[in-house]
């Protein structure tokens, strides 16, 4: 995981072949998924130099390539930013990868034993908790089951990852005898076979649904997640490294006063996050100081705090 600034334009200017910088954080789920394909891809391709940057820690790098949100994908050829692809775009990110690989004349595999077809569908099915392979994507659905499906993941906010069919036929053909299951959509669940649309629906109508497959997370509840992951957790812009407003770094110093261990996040990085917690704290501004899950209050009440002695107490 690279984690400076230095360390990512290093890799830039030093890149003789394909490199994708995939800007992640740990908290993200999509990051995960979006990894798990670049691992996949860099087996197959010895001219694509895969890198994971923690988008917190590079805060600088970030503004300056408008990357507001994860996961963000760069991809570079010989020191050239070609493209961005920002979000959970699976299919978008390979064949961004296959197109550049070929434009660069590098079709050449990777100096490691070939994947067989069965240890390859292992891993899509595996790529996150849950998996449907349709035909398009869930925004281009390209069949009508797989808009129906759709329609059922979005009415019931399932949280799923997806495998575009069309774009492998090599997948498309293995992964019905791997399942034992001829038709799509197929959904998977923990790299196990849940079934088709027929199936999904008749869960639907049970009520067993969304007791089964993973529902996404509403905003509050991560809000509350992210407040509560740690005793003091603060929400600022940029790192307390590298602060990227006034507010910010006079808050870091007044923290770094009492020797307390605390957690930050950087709102900068996350626009949900950002907007939302104005909402869920009733607290417009930033940054906003939270402990035991309670918020504190801004800059303001900080350094009031901080000067009349109750901040130790406090935070102790």
């Amino acid at each position: 995981m690279i984690s400076s600034e230095g360390a990512v334009q290093q890799l830039i200017d030093s890149n003789e072949q394909v490199l994708v910088l995939h800007f992640t954080a740990p908290w993200s789920e999509p990051c995960k998924t979006v990894a798990t394909s670049l691992g996949v891809l860099t087996q197959k391709y010895k001219a694509l130099s895969v890198h994971q940057v923690d988008t917190e820690r590079v805060a600088k790098f970030s503004e300056t390539h408008g990357i507001d949100s994860v996961p963000t994908c760069l991809f570079y050829v010989k020191k050239e930013l070609k493209e961005t692809v920002a979000g959970l775009n699976v299919p978008r990110v390979a064949k961004t990868i296959d197109k550049l690989i070929t434009e660069c004349g590098s079709l050449a595999p990777a100096d490691l034993p070939v994947e067989d077809l069965n240890t390859r569908l292992k891993r899509l099915t595996t790529m996150a908790k849950c998996v449907a392979f349709i035909k398009g994507s869930p925004q281009a659905p390209r069949c009508k089951f797989t808009r129906a499906l759709m329609e059922l993941f979005s009415t019931t906010e399932i949280e799923f990852s997806y495998f575009d069919i069309l774009s492998d036929n090599d997948v498309r053909e293995g992964l019905k005898t791997f399942g034992e299951w001829p038709t799509y959509p197929q959904v998977w669940l923990d790299g196990e076979l849940v079934g088709g649309l027929d199936i999904l629906k008749e869960m639907h109508e049970n009520g067993e649904l969304v007791t089964t497959l993973p529902v996404k997370q509403s905003l509050n509840t991560r809000l509350k997640n992210i407040i509560n992951s740690h005793k003091i957790m603060l929400f600022m812009k940029g790192s307390p490294s590298e602060p990227r407003c006034g507010f910010s770094k006079t808050t870091v110093g007044i923290l770094a006063e009492y020797n307390v261990e605390y957690k930050t996040f950087d709102i900068l990085s996350d626009n949900e996050v950002r907007q939302g917690l104005k909402v869920y704290s009733d607290w417009p501004t930033y940054p906003q100081l939270y402990v035991d899950g309670e918020l504190i209050g801004g800059l303001d009440i900080i350094r009031e705090m901080h000067e009349s002695g109750d901040l130790s107490d406090t935070l102790k």
